[in-house]
């Protein structure tokens, strides 16, 4: 009898053991990754229907120092991806090497550009983006078909900790 009662014990106790382990990977499950788009119509468009500003992030994903560093320290964090969740839809435009050789190409006449690549150029152009990274907080409003995109404000990678990054951007949000 008593070798029975240790026997249940130690049942329980791994039965137990497995319950809380299943909770625990549900619950990091359930966490969603933030969506980047790098389709800008697909992103207007959920902007529209949702009423959520615009979140343009102009990077060099591979090559820019200060691109990875305001990742790594700002876009990745728990706090970061809480807030854009719930206030902006966030779009990316990568500006890798690849992309760099591809414009030589192109200035050459032994490439083109996809329809995404130029609509991403135009959007670089007429924001004026100078370096990298940058970032710009717009609102997109479409009027017979044709979209307008009103600037809410810019921010760099500074300050470089999610905190004080976040602040800027709600205080460019409350404009």
């Amino acid at each position: 009898m008593v070798f029975t009662n240790l026997k249940n014990k130690k049942t329980m106790k791994h039965l137990l053991a497995v319950v809380l382990i299943a909770f625990s990977l549900n619950g990091f499950a359930q966490q969603k990754e933030l969506v980047w788009h790098t389709d800008v119509n697909k992103a207007i468009n959920i902007s529209v229907q949702t009423g959520k500003p615009l979140f343009f992030f102009f990077t060099g994903s591979d090559w820019c120092g200060w691109c990875k560093k305001l990742v790594r320290e700002v876009f990745v964090k728990p706090e970061f991806k809480k807030w854009a969740a719930k206030s902006v839809i966030l779009v990316e435009f990568d500006f890798n090497r690849s992309f760099r050789k591809k414009q030589k190409l192109v200035q050459q006449k032994q490439a083109t550009f996809t329809k995404q690549e130029k609509e991403m150029l135009e959007i670089s152009r007429s924001l004026q983006v100078r370096g990298y990274p940058t970032v710009w907080i717009v609102t997109a409003q479409v009027n017979d078909g044709k979209v307008a995109l009103n600037n809410l404000g810019s921010l760099s990678a500074n300050p470089l900790e999610v905190k004080g990054w976040i602040a800027n951007a709600n205080t460019i949000l409350k404009k």
